[in-house]
């Protein structure tokens, strides 16, 4: 007989919990404490199941049979609706786990750390990670595009369209992570792309008139601060590495026997291992700076402790000391600086310069072969700069160039 809500109310407790039945397998459970619980009784694969619809009067009658009839259409299909609740609970349970926040920090953890990646890196991805902070505790599979955009959003808002471009790039590389490992379906700020404000292209400052070259390699010699910092400052219009990978460099990177400076893969921008012929002008340099830091360790370790490099802005607090302003002149821009000389110079293959800057091949066969083929370039090459450093230095004669590339 089916119930109502009149005698469902008139049921009491008594010294054992019973079942009164509805209709089509729908009953409710009275417990000794006299609270209610709709069941729904069914079979499945020819066994007896009861499945737990919520209690009385939460859960209305029109509601629980409601339920039921969901439940009953799930059998019908078949499927068990008790075994799909207990799945939906602990997708719900899994999905809970998996919050950006928690899947950035490994993919942090195991896609760079794991990997070697230079410790730069990794602290750009977690600082990175910071920036996104208002989605970290969200479940990534519920993550919709216009809430990864309304973050970016606010910091365009701040002016910080470069970092705003960063943090996309790098949600979408958690989001491939999660996909690959079966904790997300889809990447929603793959479908950012191309929505931001597109950030001004800011080139590090340069110096790129001889003349003017020559009086900032005066002022580097004349520095007064730590010998260290300015052995660095004297190497590194030389050498022309990012200014990382110098202030990183570990003495056993480098063969003064052979001339020659080998930077380990990890440490490189490209993943690539990069050479550097050493001029006469380095060698002298680094035999100087033995006598602060050698043999082992940092070439360029910190103030305080031998334990870390160089800071990332010492050299460019030197320039400031110097008087020279961040629009003048940068570390990074030392390397614009060489660039930019050497290819007017006429004198060197530009593919030769541009292995020297360790800038990459989007041809790994073609790479391959250029560094092997333009290293005797590149030996003359840094002789000559450091040759042509030293004349700048010394305030000689400045002769425009104009000589063809032999």
């Amino acid at each position: 007989m089916a119930l109502n809500d009149v005698a469902i109310r008139a049921l009491k407790p008594q010294s054992r919990s019973y079942m009164v039945t509805d209709e089509k397998g729908l009953c409710i459970e009275v417990a000794v404490s006299g609270s209610k619980l709709w069941r729904f009784r069914y079979r499945f694969a020819g066994k007896p199941r009861k499945l737990a619809l919520g209690p009385y009067p939460e859960v209305s009658l029109k509601d629980a049979r409601r339920l039921r009839d969901e439940a009953r259409s799930a059998v019908r299909d078949g499927i068990d609706p008790g075994v799909e609740r207990k799945n939906a609970k602990l997708t719900a349970r899994f999905n809970a786990a998996n919050t950006f926040g928690t899947v950035a920090e490994e993919y942090i953890e195991h896609k760079l750390v794991k990997e070697g990646r230079a410790a730069v890196t990794v602290e750009k991805a977690k600082w990175l990670l910071l920036q996104m902070k208002p989605i970290w505790d969200q479940p990534l599979v519920e993550i919709k595009p216009a809430e990864v955009f309304g973050v970016l959003r606010r910091l365009e808002g701040q002016r910080k369209h470069e970092t705003a471009k960063r943090c996309r790039s790098f949600t979408s590389r958690v989001f491939r992570y999660a996909a690959a490992t079966g904790r997300a379906d889809s990447d929603p700020a793959a479908m950012l792309s191309g929505q931001l404000i597109a950030p001004k292209v800011k080139h590090h400052a340069a110096i790129l008139e001889p003349k003017k070259l020559g009086e900032l390699l005066r002022s580097i010699d004349a520095f007064e601060g730590a010998p260290i910092t300015r052995l660095a400052l004297q190497i590194a219009p030389h050498v022309m590495a990012r200014p990382g990978e110098l202030r990183q460099a570990t003495w056993d990177e480098f063969d003064l026997d052979t001339k020659i400076w080998r930077i380990k893969p990890e440490r490189m921008k490209m993943r690539r291992p990069h050479a550097i012929p050493l001029s006469e002008q380095v060698l002298n340099y680094l035999r100087e700076l033995q006598q602060f830091s050698g043999p082992e360790g940092y070439v360029f370790p910190a103030f305080h402790t031998t334990r870390r490099p160089m800071s990332e802005n010492t050299m460019n607090q030197a320039f400031r000391r110097m008087g020279y302003t961040s629009d003048e002149v940068t570390a990074h821009g030392l390397r614009t600086t060489a660039s930019t000389l050497l290819n007017e110079s006429g004198k060197w293959h530009p593919d030769a310069i541009e292995r020297a800057l360790a800038h990459g091949d989007s041809d790994a066969v073609r790479g391959i072969y250029n560094r092997g083929h333009y290293w005797d370039d590149r030996v003359k090459m840094m002789t000559w700069w450091s040759g042509y450093l030293d004349r700048l230095r010394e305030g000689g004669e400045i002769v425009p160039f104009r000589a063809e590339v032999q």
